[in-house]
């Protein structure tokens, strides 16, 4: 069995980080904050307070910004390690000004959630719930250590210990609730975000599609009179030519140029669908699709994989014939001796793979197959650079079978083997459906 990599694209992939300039420029706002309360409690409020001790813990913060600015540009984005380490710091820092000042006592250790809440937002839920624990940890060493609360009377302010560990309590509810709940904000936010992102890149493929459209209905226009030309004047030659070594050419090339119209009646018909009774076996669809490509020297061999009673019918679809068309001439062009189609279903969907035993597709390329502009093959494995094209076709094929509910995984076969790998996969009441559902899904991306 040949492995196959899904081809899901590459920018849908969300990633958790902070930039470091956002951390940074809350710290200097903390530095500021801490800075303020320090001065104000101890000058002018009068309450004691070790000064020196608190100063210490706030510069160490302030030199932490400055040696972050100095070693890392504003648009450093961190790795969740990296955030948890500082925010991390952070809850330590503020532990230790807690400790000079009254431990939980302190009204401002409500600042314990900060951190946290930074997290929940921003970073993956096993880097908040770390946080969280080391948050419970730091409150709990100051709830048992700490110095006195800073207060004008001669005595220290006596505070019951039942009411410190109600501080405690609520501290680890406010930590578990407000922690899940912008985690879930945040979380709602990134889907909804990854939605659009999803929505932007279908609507460009179909934007896209719809201006190759024009394209191949210009074509077909412009190439009818010149192939015309060359069907006439290759029969004239044909029969001019006695019989010798050019007339086997001759052959091929009026051929050549009877699919070259063919092709292009399949472009300005791919909206057309036939009657509505108009069905195919799973024998005659592979029949249809691989005919093309017979007289080129490879082996085209098929598979039935599954029951021959339950076997589905097809509706004809030109646009999934193109596409699975194009999988095979792609196969064809690119194989060494032979391409084999298998064809699976069962109860719940229908599968098409194409193989070939050419050299595969370049890794370089596997995870952005079906961008416009990006060739299936690379010329690095040994074929004309021309062979791999622009990508446009593969492009083509891969919308038009995603329209009509097709999912396609793509990959290189596994060793010892070699070569490329496509399944097309369908729903069974999807394929089925045939024309009805192309169309409806068609429809659908419009909307």
């Amino acid at each position: 069995m040949a492995s196959t990599a899904s081809s899901q694209d590459p920018r849908l992939v969300v990633r958790h980080g902070l930039r470091l300039d956002t951390l940074v420029r809350l710290r200097w706002l903390a530095v500021a904050g801490q800075s303020a309360a320090v001065v104000v409690v101890h000058g002018g409020l009068g309450f004691p307070l070790p000064i020196g001790a608190c100063f210490a813990a706030i510069a160490l913060s302030a030199a932490l910004n400055v040696a972050l600015r100095l070693r890392y540009p504003t648009t450093h984005r961190l790795t969740p390690n990296e955030a948890a380490a500082l925010l991390g710091y952070d809850v330590l820092q503020l532990a230790a000004l807690l400790f000079f000042t009254g431990g939980l006592e302190n009204p401002f250790a409500v600042l314990f959630l900060a951190p946290v809440m930074i997290s929940a937002t921003a970073l993956p839920p096993a880097t908040t719930a770390s946080l969280g624990v080391l948050v419970m940890g730091a409150a709990t060493v100051i709830s048992v250590w700490r110095w006195p609360l800073p207060w004008s009377a001669p005595e220290p302010l006596a505070i019951p210990e039942l009411y410190v560990a109600g501080i405690w309590t609520a501290l680890l509810l406010a930590l578990c609730f407000i922690g899940v709940y912008a985690w879930r904000v945040a979380e709602e936010g990134r889907e909804l975000s990854e939605a659009l992102t999803a929505t932007e890149l279908v609507l460009a493929r179909e934007q896209h599609l719809s201006a190759l459209d024009g394209l191949a209905a210009a074509a077909a226009h412009e190439l009818g009179t010149p192939l015309a030309t060359i069907a006439l004047v290759s029969k004239e030659l044909e029969r001019a030519l006695t019989p010798g070594p050019h007339a086997e050419d001759i052959a091929l090339l009026r051929e050549q140029v009877a699919r070259c119209r063919d092709i292009l009646k399949k472009l300005t018909s791919l909206d057309e669908h036939d009657a509505p009774f108009d069905l195919l076996t799973m024998r005659h669809l592979l029949e249809e699709i691989v005919a093309p490509h017979r007289n080129f020297g490879v082996a085209l061999e098929a598979a039935f994989e599954g029951e021959p009673d339950s076997a589905p019918s097809w509706r004809r679809n030109p646009s999934v014939l193109y596409g699975l068309g194009n999988i095979v001439e792609n196969a064809v062009d690119f194989a060494e001796s032979r391409v084999r189609l298998a064809v699976r279903w069962d109860e719940r969907e229908v599968a098409i793979e194409v193989a070939d035993d050419g050299p595969g597709f370049a890794p370089e390329v596997l995870s952005r197959l079906g961008e416009p502009y990006v060739s299936t093959r690379s010329s690095d494995h040994g074929h004309d650079a021309e062979a791999g094209g622009l990508g446009l076709g593969f492009f083509i094929a891969k919308t038009l079978l995603e329209r009509s509910g097709a999912q396609l995984d793509l990959g290189n076969a596994a060793a010892p083997e070699n070569g490329a790998v496509v399944r097309v996969t369908w729903p069974r009441a999807r394929f089925e459906g045939g024309a009805a559902n192309g169309d409806q899904a068609f429809a659908d991306a419009r909307r």
